[in-house]
């Protein structure tokens, strides 16, 4: 028995518009920031390039200007190079297992391009921090957020627990 439900899209319309902003460009402060707090010791990309290789081509101001000119652009136009999408999985043996013949001994971990994983970086942080600065985040939201921690959270809680 099949029931017909209709959907109520008429409270859209009680949602007042706001005016849309341009984005702003990628500074060499928000690269330099993102990519100062990834670690040097991580495993290359498929590229061969680690975030050690990507932090001295950074120290460069015309690589640097060029790397931002592709991340504005890439915004600009809505479009992800297909290079950044390229990806390489890898398997490596969990520590202290001693059969290797099940599944849950292997831990897989897939490689993407560190080029396009800093600039992904940059957009996530100043996506975030538009959001944050313009009240589209509900404040009790904390999970996942920048000045947003468990402590936070447990200051909250702790609010809400004197408040109840």
């Amino acid at each position: 028995m099949a029931q017909n439900h209709q959907i109520n899209i008429e409270i859209l319309d009680e949602i007042p518009s706001i005016a849309s902003s341009p984005w702003i460009l990628s500074s060499e402060e928000e690269f330099i920031s993102s990519i100062t707090k990834c670690n040097n010791s991580s495993t290359p990309s498929p590229n061969k390039l680690s975030w050690r290789h990507l932090k001295s081509i950074v120290k460069n101001k015309v690589c640097l200007k060029r790397i931002i000119n592709i991340a504005n652009v890439c915004f600009e136009l809505g479009h992800w190079l297909s290079h950044f999408k390229n990806s390489m999985t890898i398997i490596i043996l969990k520590s202290n297992t001693e059969l290797y013949n099940a599944l849950k001994s292997f831990r897989p971990i897939v490689l993407l391009n560190i080029l396009g994983m800093l600039i992904k970086k940059v957009i996530g942080n100043h996506l975030q921090f538009y959001a944050i600065s313009n009240n589209f985040i509900y404040q009790s939201q904390l999970g996942r957020l920048k000045h947003r921690s468990t402590t936070d959270a447990g200051i909250a809680l702790t609010y809400f627990i004197h408040m109840g």
